[in-house]
């Protein structure tokens, strides 16, 4: 666990609500993480390793002052889940190399006085098969309805219920294994965010209350398999998988995304640089 790390409250089982100091904290922390991907776009290619990819990500924590969430938690040796094809989730950076056609999904979480920017996207490499840009493109979807559904006086289950409904709509399946996380000064905080919920249940959406919306889609089935190292989750019957991650903020009005791309590159896949 990283230093940093001990200085920060602790869970209380209770969902936190921000002032307008959270916000702003909120704000830098989640640009910072989206400058970060922004940065690896160009750089997801054929016969680039996930190691390198994650070499950069490090480089850029140490060059803008930040600090990584991940190296040190709970034994977490690197500075990004990189997941590709049919991983799920906390895929773990190496030397194999990227081919062409594979989708990954990088996930980073960067910490800037003290605030947490949690952020995931989807990457092509080369070029992608219509069937995986397809699966990409209806879990960004997802993703921006669940955000979409977040207002004050509405139910965090209206989140998981937006999201379903674009799933089933397009015949793919919700994960539920893994679930979003309120966030701010800690990691993972209250709530949990869970993204196959049924509209108009769980706790009040309120002002202030800060947390991650992180759909996982699958293009078969939804069970999930942990594999040996203890940390690479994939789809059982190895059909492909993605994920797309905002960091958001529950506003008087609605929602804040955080972690917007300040180059709008939010579908890196589509970008043709």
């Amino acid at each position: 666990m990283n230093d940093t790390n001990l200085l920060l409250p602790m869970r209380t089982g209770e969902i936190r609500i921000h002032d307008a100091e959270g916000f702003e904290g909120m704000r830098r922390a989640g640009r910072l993480v989206a400058e970060c991907l922004d940065m690896l776009v160009p750089e997801v290619k054929p016969g680039v390793t996930t190691e390198h990819l994650d070499n950069l990500v490090r480089e850029f924590v140490q060059d803008h002052g930040a600090v990584s969430a991940t190296i040190g938690y709970r034994g977490y040796r690197h500075a990004s889940c990189i997941s590709v094809n049919h991983v799920i989730c906390h895929g773990i950076p190496g030397g194999k190399a990227l081919k062409e056609g594979d989708i990954a999904n990088i996930d980073v979480t960067l910490i800037i006085d003290g605030w947490h920017g949690d952020h995931s996207r989807m990457y092509g490499v080369g070029e992608v098969k219509r069937k995986a840009e397809r699966l990409m493109e209806v879990t960004y979807e997802a993703m921006m309805a669940g955000i979409a559904a977040v207002k004050p006086g509405g139910r965090f289950g209206d989140i998981g219920g937006a999201i379903s409904e674009i799933a089933r709509l397009n015949r793919y399946s919700v994960v539920d294994d893994f679930c979003g996380h309120g966030l701010g000064r800690l990691f993972h905080d209250e709530p949990n965010v869970v993204h196959s919920a049924k509209a108009g249940t769980g706790p009040e959406l309120k002002p202030g209350m800060f947390f991650t919306i992180e759909p996982m889609l699958n293009l078969g089935r939804r069970d999930a398999a942990i594999l040996p190292d203890g940390w690479t989750a994939v789809t059982r019957d190895r059909q492909l998988s993605a994920q797309f991650e905002h960091s958001v903020g529950v506003t008087e009005t609605g929602v804040e995304i955080f972690s917007a791309s300040p180059k709008g590159w939010h579908e890196p896949y589509k970008v043709k640089l």
